[in-house]
């Protein structure tokens, strides 16, 4: 642990509400595209496994991030809670982005992540597919940013 682990709460162990809340708050962060400031809720050690990438680390995980949002233009993502126990948590999630020739993409995945005594996400494992759609398939209209609280979630999108 470094100085730069500072604790996020909610904290470990869980309830469902601030398991809630963890899911969230990682939305929220992960959709201002911020490398920087979605790095600060892993541990400074954090491993990561996204698709086939491993990565150890803060500043592997903004590298990682920067080189996502240069790809994936107008990210916009939802997430919801799948399960969680303890200090660990399971979400589900989809967002939709399009390349730099305007094909949209709408990548669903699952991540399954834990936690350490401070909050901070110290393992992340995440699985993610790929779907290309239409422009008129789109359905996260929402303004670059925080997904307004009255936009549906996955489940009320039947995703």
């Amino acid at each position: 642990m470094n100085s730069n682990d500072e604790a996020r709460p909610p904290l470990p162990p869980f309830t469902h509400e601030t398991a809630t809340q963890k899911v969230r708050g990682a939305e929220d962060a992960w959709n201002t595209r911020d490398a920087v400031r979605v790095s600060m809720a892993y541990s400074s050690d954090s491993r990561w496994r996204n698709r086939t990438d491993f990565l150890q680390g803060r500043e592997a995980i903004v590298a990682f991030l920067k080189q996502k949002w240069q790809r994936e233009l107008d990210y916009r993502l939802i997430k919801e809670l799948w399960a969680f126990r303890e200090n660990r948590i399971a979400v589900r999630f989809a967002y939709e982005s399009h390349d730099e020739h305007g094909n949209w993409f709408r990548s669903y995945g699952n991540e399954n992540w834990e936690f350490d005594e401070r909050g901070l996400m110290r393992i992340r494992f995440a699985s993610i597919n790929d779907m290309p759609i239409k422009d008129s398939d789109r359905k996260y209209f929402w303004p670059l940013g925080r997904r307004p609280d009255d936009h549906p979630t996955l489940s009320e999108l039947g995703f």
